[in-house]
């Protein structure tokens, strides 16, 4: 079963046990759906070197065709970020085409993972430091993208994509993914009342620290 899996992909044995049970049962039963706590540490490390290698190939992608933040932009969000995290971040708007999902994703469904994002519906997506939009940016959409920025700059690439197929796992959704909600939150002050300043960076170090993404 091993070798309907993407070319180049190298997986351990019981990999390849559980997702040809996976497989199986889905023949068997056509909806059948896994429970994600099932799962096992060395498929989710495994899912997790796939997302992150996943980001790293995104930002690669689209590095060419992004631009700094524009000075109406920069000044609006300078109050909420370091100048570090705008100096870093790019902007990329995308036309006639879309952000596609993960190679994994063929073999998450395989193995009856459901509920997973359609990277092609989502409004932008963020890898590292490059902000890939599917449609204009406004303030809301920038404060939000530029939290995830906030988000790999202090863990890494690796922490962040352990923290959300971990997330994933846990929640079941990813309406539920701790890194989401937590940027929801943030945003959800911006809009409501831009003038009551705080810092991001200070608010995810705080979440992070006590465990909450």
């Amino acid at each position: 079963m091993c070798g309907f899996l993407p070319k180049g992909l190298t997986f351990s044995l019981l990999s390849c046990h559980l997702l040809s049970s996976s497989i199986t049962q889905l023949i068997i039963y056509p909806n059948f759906s896994m429970d994600l706590k099932n799962l096992s540490p060395a498929m989710a490390s495994q899912l997790t070197s796939m997302v992150e290698d996943y980001i790293t190939s995104s930002r690669k992608k689209y590095a060419p065709q992004a631009v700094p933040l524009a000075d109406a932009q920069r000044s609006a969000m300078q109050p909420f970020f370091s100048l570090a995290v705008l100096d870093s971040a790019r902007l990329c708007v995308l036309r006639g085409t879309r952000v596609s999902n993960p190679s994994m994703y063929t073999m998450a469904r395989m193995m009856g993972i459901r509920n997973l994002p359609d990277f092609a519906d989502m409004a932008a997506i963020t890898f590292v430091d490059m902000i890939v939009s599917h449609q204009e940016f406004t303030a809301a959409l920038i404060f939000h993208e530029l939290v995830h920025v906030v988000q790999y700059s202090q863990m890494g690439v690796k922490e962040f994509a352990t923290r959300y197929v971990n997330g994933f796992i846990q929640g079941g959704s990813y309406e539920q993914l701790p890194l989401e909600t937590h940027a929801y939150a943030l945003g959800d002050r911006f809009s409501q009342n831009a003038s009551q300043v705080f810092s991001v960076d200070d608010e995810v170090r705080q979440w992070r620290e006590a465990d909450k993404l």
